[in-house]
């Protein structure tokens, strides 16, 4: 395959570690009981093999210089960097949830100014307190970000019912990144399928595709995205099960009136959303980009982290798909969205 000259490899799905994040939650109420949650959830021989294992990638995390001989070895000119899903901390009260953003976002910002012909950042907003959210995407850009990371739902403050991504308490949050050309990053953090998936990873391997179909299918079922068809959302993970099996929610569009709040059949809205590439294995990524197009696929590798992969470019290669394709999807797409030259 030959590479257009002008066109950059970019990964829009990379990761960053914030000590000074974790530092501001540690000890405050909450954070031990939602820690005991994910403890639940992941169960004993995840929780064996977390601590090393992201410990072992710290310096991959945090330190720019390292990052950017990571990409070099990788082939990637650019990244896009979401802080790590851990620092979500949907239990944080309004205060504490508001703090964390804006501190997430600013050294999100500061990481990526390092390195800023090739670094590129999203932020957070506190999904879990809706009112915030609108002025949180607001500061985020206002760091030079280019939006928001979110995960596929929030427990709801107080106890009040969960946030979900068809919440109306969103509308104004969907409108203003509408508005702006936000990117939103979704990218589940934990699974409710609970102790279910407490063992061999499931948690992950099973959780992750999941909340991603879940997500995705309020968005589309719920009338989001006809309300804002120009929002730019991303999802993780080739968006889970979903662009998959998007044929049975057809069929629920077609053959169930509880279905039909959405104006088309659900497949059709694949086609407004864009999906990285990272699903492991070539065969579903042609089928991804079948279902989606392939202006709305992005590379991505969920680096570092040992459920992504090093060799994004290879992965992409293994679909062999057609060269103007690979193209789009090595960076052209990413770079349409991200506004570069």
């Amino acid at each position: 395959m030959t590479r257009p000259p002008s066109t950059p490899t970019i990964d829009i799905h990379a990761h960053l570690l914030l000590p000074e994040v974790e530092e501001t939650v540690a000890g405050r109420p909450g954070l031990v009981e939602a820690k005991g949650l994910d403890a639940r959830r992941n169960g004993p021989a995840a929780l064996a093999v977390n601590g090393p294992m992201v410990g072992a990638r710290v310096p991959k995390l945090t330190d720019v210089a390292v990052r950017l001989a990571a990409m070099d070895a990788a082939g990637v000119d650019v990244q896009l960097v979401s802080p790590s899903p851990s620092h979500y901390h949907y239990w944080a009260e309004p205060q504490l949830a508001e703090q964390v953003c804006r501190l997430t976002n600013q050294s999100t910002a500061a990481h990526c100014a390092k390195a800023p012909d090739r670094l590129h950042g999203l932020g957070l907003v506190p999904l879990q307190h809706p009112g915030l959210a609108v002025a949180l995407l607001n500061h985020a850009l206002d760091q030079g970000l280019a939006g928001v990371e979110i995960s596929s739902h929030a427990p709801g403050p107080g106890s009040t019912r969960a946030v979900e991504l068809s919440d109306p308490r969103l509308t104004r949050f969907w409108a203003r990144a509408e508005e702006t050309g936000a990117l939103i990053f979704l990218h589940p953090f934990g699974c409710t399928l609970d102790e279910r998936l407490d063992q061999w990873y499931l948690s992950n391997t099973v959780g992750q595709p999941t909340e991603n179909a879940v997500a995705l299918s309020h968005l589309i079922f719920s009338g989001v995205l006809d309300r804002h068809p120009g929002l730019k959302l991303i999802a993780a993970h080739g968006g889970g099960y979903l662009p998959t099996h998007i044929g049975r929610s057809d069929h629920a569009w077609r053959a169930r009136p509880d279905a039909r709040d959405c104006a088309r059949e659900p497949s059709s809205y694949l086609k407004q959303l864009y999906f990285d590439s990272l699903v492991h294995d070539p065969h579903v990524l042609r089928e991804l980009v079948r279902a989606a197009g392939p202006d709305r696929v992005l590379l991505g590798s969920d680096y570092p982290f040992d459920m992504g992969t090093e060799d994004p470019l290879g992965a992409l290669r293994a679909a062999d798909l057609p060269d103007a394709d690979f193209h789009a999807i090595r960076g052209g797409n990413a770079a349409a969205l991200l506004n570069l030259a």
